[in-house]
């Protein structure tokens, strides 16, 4: 039997998504009713990525925005992220993804996601393991 090519459309980029792995969260209200909003993690997706570069123009739109705009991932494309998500790639930092954008020309069909540096962290270690946290902030 002779060796045939995977399928992939003409005039389209193959991508790689070699670099790590990213999980996305949505934050939820976990407060009571009425009472003081409560936010908590909850694992919507876990994506693999390929880094993508932080062109200048890209950068410092952010700058004029006051958004310090740090990385921008592509992944597979996933319905369900959205701008309100928080990313957190393999080595455990905390971003906000700020834009998602679909990628044309590329196959499998893939979205950049363009991250933002937060500084208010979420305790996420718990959350694959079942254990709940008490507010879910560190």
């Amino acid at each position: 039997m002779s060796w045939k090519a995977p399928y992939r459309p003409k005039g389209e980029i193959t991508q790689g998504y070699n670099d790590g792995v990213v999980t996305v969260y949505a934050v939820t209200d976990a407060g009571p009713p009425g009472g003081l909003p409560v936010e908590k993690p909850a694992k919507k997706a876990v994506l693999r990525y390929e880094e993508r570069r932080l062109g200048l123009q890209r950068y410092y739109q952010g700058k004029q925005n006051q958004v310090e705009v740090e990385r921008v991932l592509r992944t597979p494309r996933r319905k369900g992220v959205s701008s309100q998500d928080l990313a957190v790639t393999e080595d455990g930092q905390q971003y906000r993804i700020d834009l998602v954008q679909s990628a044309a020309d590329v196959y499998p069909p893939s979205m950049d996601l363009t991250l933002v540096r937060i500084t208010q962290k979420y305790d996420v270690s718990k959350l694959d393991t079942g254990e709940e946290a008490v507010h879910g902030l560190v």
